[in-house]
């Protein structure tokens, strides 16, 4: 796992060769194990490596064989096999970078599909000239982009790009709208007007002025053949032999490989597969105060993972979550780059920090489970929603109006009840297009449109019209279940989960490796039939029935918890006046004139007063501003 950067011009200067050096300053986090460069006079490759496969020095980076050079982030688990299918040649290195050079010498794009595993890489043939660009089938690691009038910049992360740009890039609005509807920027968008993102399965072709961009495969072949497994028996079978044979590829390393474990299905299922393969390994999770728990009111992760470590005999760190915020928010919403409002960001940042304070630099996560197997309360929801359709939408709102009385909390304690019957009940009166596009929204369209101190209506419908391209696209061919995978897969993964994992966790220099977001196993999740991702109210239907032979049923069907912090008890208390700092001063996001102020006050004061659930909006307007103080943007106007 590295850092990748690069200009591409038609006459590499002095200076070029400088702001890649930068470059690789700035991402000395993602590889701190070496920095080096290459150039010639129509391109620069920097990188900075994490040594991982094959660590001895002969594999630095930027690689140079026979004409070629590459510059590579990721793993290819499957390498070796691959080395073996390759035509004859003089290796020089054991690593997976020098495979991917000769695919791609033998190959080309073509070469692509052949890979199991996370990439994001660039290659330049000094004989043609030309210059290809690569981000993996999924997205796990990103590829952000910038076209100038003179050269082509690219990088692993945004703030490699910004840092050399002669001037401060305009920012977004469309990004801004997109982050407070979402708490996150899809793929398509970019907190930046001229800065890019290349898309899970795209490569760029550059020579001389031409650049394109293509894709190599896309997410909608998941969908083109109808599911080959409708029988039980079958596909418990089918989705255990891919799962177990992804998670023993995820292993292949050279240096020791751990693994999060929260005590869930998903993190659980995965050790307990790793366990076979490894013997006794390191497993990593956090835990948070009595105090925070009572807020949440939410199932105690670490009292799981506990019981989880005992049963697989591994060895389990557990990390207690008391982090002095003033100082970690400016420091994550720095390195997540884009102004993301998920705290599960800072959950990923604490524990990898931790592990690699140990000496750790693998880590192996249960991510992808619940996009691709119905494993969220909103893919839950919606099915429930469903088989209501025949109340009518008055009775519903009636509902709506009694319950949005009751107080979220009582007695210093949360009411997980009320709080998603009120996050239900604001959906179930909606067309299941829509409701499913409420449960990515913190907020209704139409008062999204009146929040903020611009004319935001053309911004919202071409977000919403991004979103209707996948879930039309799939409700055409499948139902309702596999419609909402294939949109998280496509959205909500990509844009929010993979992102702040990627970014957080090279933060700390560590890898995260998903063995759910895996070719082969997304593969089986829609060739099998959705009857069994959730079958009556059992979410995961599947997926515990495989893990029956793997792990006790205690971990299998305990209530399930999210990965974020005690947002909650911290609004209420450690952060009660870091609020009304960042938010309503002159200085914060009034000040700016973004959002309106009598917005943000009733959002605070119902949040105080314990009307609504605002914790999470809160927390996401707290990323928000610290994301413009990092930026140093004091302007007010945007474009």
């Amino acid at each position: 796992m590295c850092g990748i950067n690069g200009i591409i011009s038609k006459n590499i200067s002095d200076i070029d060769i400088n702001h890649v050096k930068k470059m690789n300053s700035i991402l000395n986090h993602r590889g701190p194990d070496a920095s080096e460069m290459w150039s010639n006079k129509s391109a620069i490759f920097g990188h900075t490596r994490l040594s991982i496969i094959d660590i001895d020095k002969r594999s630095n980076q930027p690689f140079i064989k026979d004409g070629l050079i590459i510059t590579f982030n990721g793993e290819i688990y499957n390498y070796k096999d691959l080395k073996k299918k390759l035509p004859q040649t003089k290796w020089i290195t054991n690593s997976d970078t020098e495979v991917v050079l000769e695919l791609w010498r033998n190959y080309k794009e073509k070469s692509l599909n052949m890979l199991r595993g996370m990439f994001a890489f660039a290659i330049h043939d000094i004989t043609t000239n030309d210059t290809f660009i690569v981000r993996d089938h999924f997205g796990i690691k990103p590829v952000y982009y910038y076209k100038g009038d003179k050269n082509f910049i690219f990088s692993s992360e945004l703030k490699a790009i910004k840092a050399i740009l002669p001037t401060k890039p305009e920012i977004s609005l469309t990004g801004i709208v997109s982050s407070m509807m979402y708490a996150w920027i899809p793929e398509i968008n970019c907190i930046y007007k001229s800065i890019k993102k290349l898309l899970p399965g795209q490569y760029i072709h550059i020579n001389s002025d031409k650049i394109n961009i293509k894709s190599y495969w896309s997410s909608k072949s998941l969908l083109d053949q109808p599911t080959n497994y409708n029988s039980k028996a079958e596909s418990i079978k089918y989705l255990d032999k891919v799962l177990e044979d992804s998670v023993k590829n995820h292993l292949v390393s050279d240096v020791p490989v751990n693994a999060f474990l929260s005590g869930g299905l998903d993190s659980t299922l995965v050790v307990s597969m790793a366990r076979k393969q490894l013997g006794k390994f390191d497993c990593f999770n956090i835990k948070f105060t009595d105090t925070a728990k009572k807020h949440e009111s939410m199932a105690d992760d670490a009292y799981y993972a506990t019981k989880a470590g005992k049963y697989l005999d591994v060895r389990l760190n557990t990390i207690e979550v008391k982090p002095d915020l003033a100082k970690l928010l400016p420091k994550i919403v720095d390195h997540l780059d884009e102004p993301i409002g998920d705290s599960a960001a800072i959950s990923t940042f604490l524990i990898c920090d931790a592990a690699r304070k140990a000496g750790v630099k693998v880590l192996l996560s249960g991510m992808g489970a619940d996009e691709i197997l119905g494993g969220y309360r909103k893919h839950l929801a919606m099915k429930i929603k469903k088989n209501l359709n025949w109340i009518p939408s008055k009775i519903l709102s009636g509902t709506e109006s009694l319950i949005s009385n009751l107080p979220v909390y009582s007695f210093n304690r949360g009411n997980k009840i009320i709080r998603w019957t009120k996050r239900f009940l604001s959906i179930a009166k909606l067309k299941n297009k829509d409701a499913f596009f409420r449960s990515y929204t913190y907020y209704d369209t139409n008062l999204i449109s009146e929040i903020f101190e611009f004319d935001a209506s053309k911004k919202i419908q071409s977000i919403i019209a991004d979103y209707d391209e996948f879930y039309n696209y799939s409700i055409d061919k499948r139902d309702l279940i596999d419609t909402m995978c294939f949109s998280d897969l496509n959205q909500f993964m990509v844009s929010l989960n993979l992102k702040y994992t990627d970014l957080a966790s090279m933060a700390a220099s560590t890898e995260v490796r998903v063995p759910f977001i895996d070719m082969e196993v997304i593969k089986a999740a829609f060739d099998i039939n959705s009857n069994l991702k959730i079958k009556r109210l059992t979410q995961k239907y599947l997926l515990k029935k495989v893990a029956e032979k793997w792990l006790p049923n205690e971990i299998i069907y305990r209530p399930k918890s999210s990965f974020t912090l005690p947002l909650r008890a911290w609004i209420k208390n450690d952060l009660k006046d870091l609020v009304s700092d960042y938010l309503l001063s002159e200085n914060g996001l009034v000040g700016r004139k973004i959002i309106k102020p009598q917005f943000i006050k009733k959002l605070i004061n119902d949040e105080d007063n314990n009307r609504e659930d605002n914790a999470q909006k809160i927390w996401h307007l707290l990323t928000l501003e610290q994301w413009f103080k990092n930026s140093e943007d004091r302007t007010t106007n945007y474009n």
